[in-house]
Protein backbone atom coordinates (compact mmCIF):
# COMPACT_ATOMS: atom_id res chain seq x y z
CA UNK A 1 0.00 0.00 0.00
CA UNK A 2 0.97 3.57 -0.81
CA UNK A 3 1.10 4.25 3.13
CA UNK A 4 3.71 1.88 3.49
CA UNK A 5 5.41 3.07 0.52
CA UNK A 6 5.62 6.46 2.36
CA UNK A 7 7.27 4.85 5.30
CA UNK A 8 10.36 3.15 3.32
CA UNK A 9 13.52 3.79 3.77
CA UNK A 10 15.10 6.07 1.29
CA UNK A 11 17.01 4.95 -1.49
CA UNK A 12 20.11 5.76 -2.64
CA UNK A 13 20.46 8.59 -5.97
CA UNK A 14 21.61 7.52 -9.81
CA UNK A 15 23.46 9.74 -11.51
CA UNK A 16 22.35 9.36 -15.33
CA UNK A 17 24.03 10.82 -18.14
CA UNK A 18 21.83 13.30 -19.89
CA UNK A 19 20.50 12.40 -23.06
CA UNK A 20 17.75 13.57 -25.73
CA UNK A 21 14.32 12.25 -24.56
CA UNK A 22 13.68 9.23 -27.23
CA UNK A 23 10.13 8.62 -28.58
CA UNK A 24 9.21 5.24 -27.10
CA UNK A 25 10.57 6.81 -23.48
CA UNK A 26 8.70 10.35 -24.33
CA UNK A 27 5.03 8.02 -24.99
CA UNK A 28 5.74 5.92 -21.56
CA UNK A 29 6.47 9.88 -20.06
CA UNK A 30 3.03 10.96 -21.52
CA UNK A 31 1.33 7.62 -20.26
CA UNK A 32 2.57 8.17 -16.62
CA UNK A 33 1.13 12.06 -17.19
CA UNK A 34 -2.17 10.94 -17.81
CA UNK A 35 -1.89 8.62 -14.59
CA UNK A 36 -0.48 11.30 -12.19
CA UNK A 37 -3.31 13.24 -13.34
CA UNK A 38 -6.23 10.56 -13.16
CA UNK A 39 -4.68 10.50 -9.55
CA UNK A 40 -4.72 13.77 -8.85
CA UNK A 41 -8.25 13.86 -9.87
CA UNK A 42 -9.43 10.88 -8.24
CA UNK A 43 -8.30 12.62 -5.00
CA UNK A 44 -9.75 16.05 -5.50
CA UNK A 45 -13.05 14.25 -6.25
CA UNK A 46 -12.39 12.75 -2.51
CA UNK A 47 -11.80 16.30 -1.74
CA UNK A 48 -15.33 17.57 -2.67
CA UNK A 49 -16.81 15.07 -1.26
CA UNK A 50 -15.60 15.78 2.17
CA UNK A 51 -16.67 19.55 1.84
CA UNK A 52 -19.79 18.15 0.82
CA UNK A 53 -20.59 16.24 3.99
CA UNK A 54 -19.39 19.34 5.98
CA UNK A 55 -22.18 21.65 4.08
CA UNK A 56 -24.76 19.30 4.16
CA UNK A 57 -24.33 18.36 7.86
CA UNK A 58 -23.96 21.97 8.45
CA UNK A 59 -27.46 22.74 6.78
CA UNK A 60 -29.27 19.93 8.64
CA UNK A 61 -28.43 21.02 11.73
CA UNK A 62 -29.33 24.57 10.89
CA UNK A 63 -32.77 23.22 9.82
CA UNK A 64 -33.08 21.67 12.94
CA UNK A 65 -32.19 24.56 15.07
CA UNK A 66 -34.19 27.00 12.98
CA UNK A 67 -37.42 24.92 12.53
CA UNK A 68 -39.18 26.17 15.05
CA UNK A 69 -39.18 28.81 17.92
CA UNK A 70 -38.43 26.13 20.86
CA UNK A 71 -35.93 24.30 19.05
CA UNK A 72 -32.30 24.22 20.85
CA UNK A 73 -29.10 25.24 19.39
CA UNK A 74 -27.21 22.60 20.48
CA UNK A 75 -26.75 21.12 16.96
CA UNK A 76 -25.32 24.53 15.59
CA UNK A 77 -23.07 23.58 18.88
CA UNK A 78 -22.40 20.19 17.66
CA UNK A 79 -22.01 20.66 13.95
CA UNK A 80 -18.73 22.50 14.64
CA UNK A 81 -17.47 19.91 16.28
CA UNK A 82 -18.46 17.54 13.22
CA UNK A 83 -16.65 19.82 10.08
CA UNK A 84 -13.74 20.15 12.39
CA UNK A 85 -13.61 16.21 12.20
CA UNK A 86 -14.30 16.43 8.38
CA UNK A 87 -11.53 19.60 8.29
CA UNK A 88 -9.00 16.77 10.02
CA UNK A 89 -10.22 14.18 7.31
CA UNK A 90 -9.86 16.50 4.19
CA UNK A 91 -6.44 17.69 5.55
CA UNK A 92 -5.14 14.08 5.19
CA UNK A 93 -6.30 13.40 2.11
CA UNK A 94 -5.47 16.77 0.38
CA UNK A 95 -1.88 15.27 0.92
CA UNK A 96 -2.27 12.64 -0.94
CA UNK A 97 -3.51 15.11 -3.47
CA UNK A 98 -0.82 17.11 -3.17
CA UNK A 99 1.58 14.55 -3.81
CA UNK A 100 -0.10 13.42 -6.89
CA UNK A 101 -0.37 16.88 -8.19
CA UNK A 102 3.13 17.94 -7.55
CA UNK A 103 4.39 15.32 -9.87
CA UNK A 104 1.57 16.01 -12.56
CA UNK A 105 2.99 19.83 -12.30
CA UNK A 106 6.43 19.23 -12.59
CA UNK A 107 6.10 17.20 -15.65
CA UNK A 108 4.27 20.20 -16.96
CA UNK A 109 6.50 22.74 -16.35
CA UNK A 110 9.32 20.94 -16.81
CA UNK A 111 8.73 18.66 -19.30
CA UNK A 112 5.97 19.66 -21.86
CA UNK A 113 6.15 23.29 -21.79
CA UNK A 114 10.09 23.78 -23.02
CA UNK A 115 8.57 20.98 -25.65
CA UNK A 116 5.67 23.35 -26.66
CA UNK A 117 7.85 26.04 -27.22
CA UNK A 118 10.00 24.16 -29.65
CA UNK A 119 13.15 23.05 -27.22
CA UNK A 120 15.04 19.66 -26.71
CA UNK A 121 14.77 18.36 -23.39
CA UNK A 122 17.39 16.25 -21.62
CA UNK A 123 16.66 13.16 -20.17
CA UNK A 124 18.30 12.80 -17.26
CA UNK A 125 18.38 16.26 -16.30
CA UNK A 126 16.74 17.79 -12.72
CA UNK A 127 13.58 17.55 -13.29
CA UNK A 128 13.79 13.48 -14.09
CA UNK A 129 16.20 12.99 -11.47
CA UNK A 130 13.78 14.64 -8.91
CA UNK A 131 10.58 13.00 -10.64
CA UNK A 132 12.62 9.34 -10.03
CA UNK A 133 13.63 10.09 -6.82
CA UNK A 134 9.71 10.68 -6.04
CA UNK A 135 8.97 7.43 -7.10
CA UNK A 136 11.66 5.38 -5.60
CA UNK A 137 10.66 7.25 -2.16
CA UNK A 138 7.29 8.55 -2.20
CA UNK A 139 6.58 11.13 0.46
CA UNK A 140 4.27 14.25 1.26
CA UNK A 141 4.78 17.20 0.23
CA UNK A 142 3.64 19.03 2.71
CA UNK A 143 2.26 18.89 6.67
CA UNK A 144 -0.95 17.85 8.18
CA UNK A 145 -1.43 21.05 9.64
CA UNK A 146 -0.09 23.46 6.60
CA UNK A 147 -2.52 20.94 4.67
CA UNK A 148 -5.46 21.38 7.34
CA UNK A 149 -4.44 25.26 6.84
CA UNK A 150 -5.38 25.37 3.03
CA UNK A 151 -8.69 23.53 3.57
CA UNK A 152 -9.50 25.99 6.18
CA UNK A 153 -8.67 29.16 4.70
CA UNK A 154 -10.68 27.25 1.47
CA UNK A 155 -13.78 26.21 2.19
CA UNK A 156 -13.89 25.63 6.02
CA UNK A 157 -13.45 29.23 7.10
CA UNK A 158 -16.62 29.73 5.43
CA UNK A 159 -18.62 27.05 7.04
CA UNK A 160 -17.23 28.08 10.34
CA UNK A 161 -18.57 31.34 9.99
CA UNK A 162 -22.01 30.23 8.86
CA UNK A 163 -22.26 27.92 11.95
CA UNK A 164 -21.10 30.99 14.53
CA UNK A 165 -23.55 33.27 12.86
CA UNK A 166 -26.40 31.02 12.87
CA UNK A 167 -25.58 29.97 16.55
CA UNK A 168 -25.80 33.30 17.75
CA UNK A 169 -28.72 34.05 15.36
CA UNK A 170 -30.78 32.01 17.05
CA UNK A 171 -29.84 32.81 20.08
CA UNK A 172 -30.82 36.36 19.56
CA UNK A 173 -34.37 35.73 18.22
CA UNK A 174 -35.66 32.61 19.15
CA UNK A 175 -37.73 32.06 21.31
CA UNK A 176 -38.24 36.04 21.61
CA UNK A 177 -35.87 39.12 20.39
CA UNK A 178 -33.41 39.98 22.34
CA UNK A 179 -34.74 42.68 25.52
CA UNK A 180 -31.72 42.10 27.68
CA UNK A 181 -27.93 40.81 26.93
CA UNK A 182 -28.43 39.07 30.74
CA UNK A 183 -30.64 36.70 28.71
CA UNK A 184 -27.56 35.50 26.25
CA UNK A 185 -26.04 33.59 28.85
CA UNK A 186 -29.37 31.84 30.21
CA UNK A 187 -30.27 30.77 26.33
CA UNK A 188 -26.95 29.70 25.52
CA UNK A 189 -26.85 27.31 28.79
CA UNK A 190 -27.03 23.64 28.25
CA UNK A 191 -28.03 21.31 30.49
CA UNK A 192 -26.27 21.82 33.91
CA UNK A 193 -23.07 23.90 31.71
CA UNK A 194 -23.97 27.34 32.25
CA UNK A 195 -24.57 29.88 29.53
CA UNK A 196 -21.59 31.56 30.31
CA UNK A 197 -18.92 29.17 29.73
CA UNK A 198 -20.39 27.83 26.27
CA UNK A 199 -20.43 31.90 25.14
CA UNK A 200 -16.36 31.59 26.37
CA UNK A 201 -16.05 28.35 24.82
CA UNK A 202 -17.76 29.23 21.78
CA UNK A 203 -15.57 32.35 21.15
CA UNK A 204 -12.30 30.49 22.45
CA UNK A 205 -13.03 28.14 19.02
CA UNK A 206 -13.84 30.84 16.88
CA UNK A 207 -10.53 32.58 17.85
CA UNK A 208 -8.71 29.44 17.46
CA UNK A 209 -9.44 28.93 13.81
CA UNK A 210 -8.96 31.98 12.76
CA UNK A 211 -5.43 32.29 14.15
CA UNK A 212 -4.78 28.96 12.78
CA UNK A 213 -6.17 29.94 9.20
CA UNK A 214 -3.27 33.24 9.68
CA UNK A 215 -0.45 31.14 11.20
CA UNK A 216 -0.58 28.42 8.24
CA UNK A 217 -0.90 30.98 6.18
CA UNK A 218 2.72 32.55 7.32
CA UNK A 219 4.08 28.80 7.10
CA UNK A 220 2.95 28.48 3.19
CA UNK A 221 4.85 31.83 2.55
CA UNK A 222 7.81 30.47 4.47
CA UNK A 223 8.40 27.24 2.90
CA UNK A 224 8.05 28.56 -0.30
CA UNK A 225 10.15 30.78 0.27
CA UNK A 226 12.72 27.86 1.66
CA UNK A 227 11.69 25.03 -0.85
CA UNK A 228 14.16 22.87 -2.28
CA UNK A 229 12.45 21.35 -5.12
CA UNK A 230 10.02 22.70 -7.29
CA UNK A 231 7.63 19.72 -5.96
CA UNK A 232 7.40 21.39 -2.42
CA UNK A 233 5.50 24.87 -4.35
CA UNK A 234 2.10 22.90 -5.46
Amino acid sequence: MIKDQLMSEESPRRDWPNQEIESGTLGALAHLYRAEVFRSTHWRTRLDNTTNWAVVTTGIALSATFSNKDASPLPMVLVGLLVTVFLIFEARRYRYYNMFRARARLMESDLYAPILHGRKVPWGSEWSKMLADDYETPHYHISLVRAAGRRLRSNYSWILAIQAVAYYGKIAIHPEPLTSFADVFARAAIGPIPGSFVMFAGLVFHLSWVVFAFVTLRLDKIYREKRQSPMQAI
